[in-house]
């Protein structure tokens, strides 16, 4: 008899399904059938079932934190059985142990983390038997009979384990001990707070910060353009001034004799030039750009847009959701004309059929089994379900993956890009840009959500003549970086801070070397969420106060560092491949990690934190104490605090006083210093760096008792 070990519940459960089966307490019985002809067991894991060990696991004095004690590094890594899941352990080692059980099929998900999660159970049950591996890409009837049809050996898998158990040693060794290290050494200094520190979120964090910077520090300058419109041989146009390939004017008085110039002057068109641009279909979904897309369209966070993508899998709508891969190969490709066959009968994708093009077996930018790595791209399965059964969720997700394959079948779209040059007077220069859609191809399946930037021209021949009808001079003042959103934090993972700027992700399908995995990338934005180092407001991402420190904190080491943790993520994969040793990358790490921890005391002292980060730091509460006093209440003499997102009377939940300040005002950080400024003495000390329409003011604030408000006070 065998024993099928999955890695969730309802994984267990859709496995069993396809035979005839019973349900037990943890377990579910298949009675003999043509595949498992003496029956067989079907049990599973929740998720992560054991766990690496404490520190004071391997030594007592580990348990306290101190400097004294770093760095620390395990002779040999344990593992544990997660407390609240001992229950659903005993039952697997019951059944491990069965007298009737002669062998494991290991049925966990198709990936690293489903490699370890059980094999990691099988270790700790101290089991002997001989192990099959099932893979599969769906959890369709049909694949699950398939994949236990042509099961993998044990050592077929071996190597993505031996990746799986040095990525989770390595990144034990570095958070431990970085962790410890960096909060240890910012309470010194008076940052009281645990500073999670880890091998992937750490340059993550590093980046986002960096955009942050970026944004405090721009200053934003003025610039003037002139617009004019044109009337040509009765046809009508709008065109920008232009000198040198330069459109933006440093001051309005030069605009505006431009366009003084330019008024009511002749006009002639010097230069007609046409571009045809062929756009092909978008590739196939992978995780990372399905989240990227979702989080654009929807604004789905990519946990979520992961977690919402599992459900669709198990119920064998889609398949495996953490693929790296945009390409399928030929064996998938000959099943969507079956598939694309069932989707055509679902009303809503009725106008997208028939296909131009049947079948795209022979189609080498969706269909290369080269770039196909454990697992293809993201595509529906020939198991099509009603739409409705769906939650709203999962209809946008499922839709996606959908218009996705049939776009597929499209032809290019083709767009013809044209740039007019007009002469006014025989001196100015005006360059005009328009777009027609020559073939409207895939858009028609998935079109453009941007707004048009480029109207349509009419049609303009070199040296005709015309006129100039109005002039305008419009003003606009430089933007700074903008932030990035939780899709766009994907893919700059993703992409180790690189392309950031390409729409259609491109470049990121190249073989590049990115932060983390499509399994763990949404986990690492939720854990940054989480240790209050990010906050989402709006779909943007704004690093916080303490993001700020711990990255001035960690300078320019090799934890802060993109490029080098993506060649850390570049030997875990040649660990997987069988070609770099587990033995030496954690050498590697053990010795990074004691260098890091000597350095890092020994450069602390130089650590400098700008007034602003720190003012607006909010220390954490270890044990429940009273909030920080600031002065007293200008409307009923009660006690002013800091309230987290704002400063508040304490008397709020008595009597309703109404008395607040905002920590933000014009887009400056007002610090708890400053209240207490204000309120003990009615006004603040001159702050620069307020944010006004035209540009940056410096004010002091103070609280109006007339109008019982804070207004600006200017010297």
């Amino acid at each position: 008899m065998k024993l099928i070990i999955a890695e969730k519940p309802d994984q267990g459960s859709t496995l069993a399904s396809v035979f005839k089966h019973k349900k037990q307490n943890g377990f579910i019985e298949i009675f003999p059938n043509d595949i498992f002809q003496n029956g067989a067991y079907v049990t599973w894991a929740v998720g992560h079932l054991c766990q690496l060990v404490n520190p004071e696991k391997y030594e007592p004095d580990w348990k306290k934190w101190s400097l004294s004690t770093l760095p620390m590094i395990p002779q040999q890594f344990q593992y544990e059985v997660t407390k609240d899941k001992v229950k659903q352990f005993n039952i697997i080692k019951s059944l491990v142990t069965h007298p009737e059980v002669t062998e494991v099929i290991h049925a966990g998900d198709a990936g690293r983390e489903g490699e370890l999660i059980v094999r990691n159970i099988l270790r700790l049950t101290k089991a002997h038997l001989p192990m099959k591996r099932l893979w599969i890409s769906s959890l369709t009837p049909k694949s699950i009979k398939e994949g236990f049809q042509s099961l993998l050996s044990e050592s077929d898998t071996r190597n993505l384990y031996y990746e799986a158990y040095t990525r989770a040693c390595a990144d034990w060794v570095v958070g431990m001990n970085a962790s410890r290290l960096y909060s240890l050494l910012l309470q010194q200094r008076g940052f009281s707070d645990v500073f999670s520190v880890g091998r992937v979120q750490t340059p993550t964090l590093a980046l986002i910060v960096k955009r942050e910077r970026e944004i405090e520090e721009f200053v934003s300058e003025p610039f003037w353009e002139v617009l004019a419109d044109f009337k040509v041989d009765g046809k009508k146009y709008k065109g920008k001034w232009e000198q040198d390939g330069e459109s933006r004017i440093k001051t309005q008085e030069m605009a505006e004799k431009i366009a003084q110039f330019c008024e009511q002057k002749p006009a002639e068109v010097t230069d007609v030039q046409a571009e045809r641009k062929d756009y092909l279909p978008p590739l196939l979904y992978n995780l990372s750009a399905l989240q990227a897309d979702a989080n654009r369209l929807y604004k789905f966070p990519p946990k979520k847009t992961l977690d919402t993508l599992q459900k669709l899998y198990q119920k064998g709508f889609v398949s495996y959701p953490r693929s790296d891969s945009r390409y399928v190969t030929e064996g998938e490709a000959e099943m969507f004309p079956e598939i694309l066959k069932k989707i055509a009968n679902i009303p809503q994708y009725a106008a997208f059929f028939p296909l131009p093009n049947e079948s795209i077996l022979t189609n080498k930018r969706f269909v290369n089994e080269k770039k196909v790595t454990d697992h293809y791209a993201i595509i529906p399965t020939e198991q099509v379900p009603a739409l409705h059964s769906l939650s709203s969720d999962e209809q946008k997700l499922y839709d996606m993956v959908v218009k996705s394959l049939i776009a597929a079948h499209y032809e290019k779209s083709i767009a013809e890009y044209t740039t007019v040059t007009t002469l006014v007077d025989g001196r100015a220069v005006f360059l005009s840009k328009g777009k027609v859609q020559l073939q409207e191809g895939w858009r028609k399946v998935l079109p453009s959500n941007e707004k048009e930037k480029d109207p349509v021209l009419p049609v303009l021949e070199k040296g005709e003549k015309g006129s100039v009808v109005k002039v305008t001079v419009k003003e606009s003042k430089t933007q700074p970086p903008k932030r990035y959103t939780e899709g766009q934090l994907i893919t700059l993972m993703k992409t180790a801070g690189k392309h950031m700027e390409d729409k259609e992700l491109e470049k990121v399908l190249m073989k590049t070397e990115g932060l983390g995995t499509e399994a763990t990338r949404a986990g690492i934005i939720t854990m940054l969420k989480d240790r209050k180092y990010i906050e989402i407001r709006k779909n943007l991402v704004y690093a916080t106060a303490k993001a700020k420190i711990l990255i001035s904190a960690v300078g320019n080491e090799i934890l802060a560092s993109p490029s080098m943790t993506a060649k850390w993520e570049q030997r875990l994969k040649e660990i997987s491949e069988g070609a770099a040793s587990p033995k030496q990358f954690m050498e590697q790490t053990n010795k990074m990690i004691a260098h890091l921890i000597a350095s890092t005391v020994q450069e602390s002292n130089e650590w400098s934190f700008d007034e602003e980060t720190t003012d607006s730091f909010v220390p954490r509460q270890f044990k429940k104490s009273a909030p920080t006093k600031l002065g007293t209440c200008k409307l009923c003499g009660g006690t002013v605090i800091d309230k987290g997102s704002f400063y508040g009377c304490s008397n709020y939940q008595k009597t309703g006083c109404q008395f607040t300040i905002s920590k933000k005002i014009k887009g400056k950080t007002i610090t708890q210093k400053q209240v207490k400024k204000l309120l003990l003495e009615g006004t603040t000390e001159v702050i620069e760096g307020f944010k006004g329409k035209e540009k940056e003011f410096a004010a002091q604030i103070k609280w109006d008792d007339k109008e019982k408000k804070i207004q600006f006070v200017f010297s």
